[in-house]
């Protein structure tokens, strides 16, 4: 899909200009926002990407689901087309991985979307009705492929875009929390988005 690849290109280039005061700030509100989730709190499995520069920070996220006896889960990518969701029991033992972000060295246990509680997902970008722009791998899509319920997108206010292409094979979430809300989609009410 050429226009993909086009507004995927403009908005790696917005994203690389977003001021590291707006992405610290944003990035705090953000998950003080996904910690504050009914879905966070009930949650007993927590599967979270290792935030790079310019996403939506999740550290914090991290060592709160850890401190909280929550089962913490991050991605580790086999080969170009899948993506294993690794349990960590602490921050050490990562290593910069496939594109540079860390990853778990050990892979000694793993768990599939279905039997994930929530799911925090990053973005180029995103929209309020639960499109979603990544960086062209399709790892999430395929991950969550028939099991995105619980998949909630992190995404900063200035990165929200209504026009995003979406494909077949392009996964919807149900959710997209940015520093100024909480965007909950319908699918079964496709005109609906509830913000708060």
């Amino acid at each position: 899909m050429d226009g993909k690849k086009e507004l995927r290109k403009t908005m790696l280039k917005a994203q690389e200009a977003l001021p590291e005061d707006y992405t610290a700030r944003a990035g705090a509100a953000i998950q003080k926002k996904a910690l504050a989730l009914p879905q966070y709190q009930r949650a007993k499995s927590v599967f979270l990407y290792i935030s790079m520069p310019k996403e939506p920070a999740t550290l914090d996220i991290l060592k709160t689901a850890l401190a909280e006896g929550k089962r913490v889960y991050v991605p580790k990518c086999q080969g170009r087309s899948e993506m294993l969701a690794v349990r960590i029991k602490d921050l050490s033992g990562l290593l910069p991985g496939a594109y540079g972000i860390p990853e778990p060295v050990e892979c000694a246990e793993t768990i599939t979307a279905d039997k994930l509680d929530l799911t925090l997902v990053p973005c180029v970008c995103a929209s309020k009705d639960g499109k979603r722009l990544g960086h062209g791998g399709g790892y999430y899509d395929r991950f969550l492929a028939g099991h995105a319920e619980n998949a909630f997108c992190l995404c900063f206010e200035r990165m929200l875009r209504d026009d995003i292409p979406m494909g077949d094979e392009d996964v919807f979430l149900p959710c997209v929390i940015t520093e100024n809300g909480v965007f909950v989609h319908r699918r079964s009410a496709p005109d609906t988005v509830l913000s708060y």
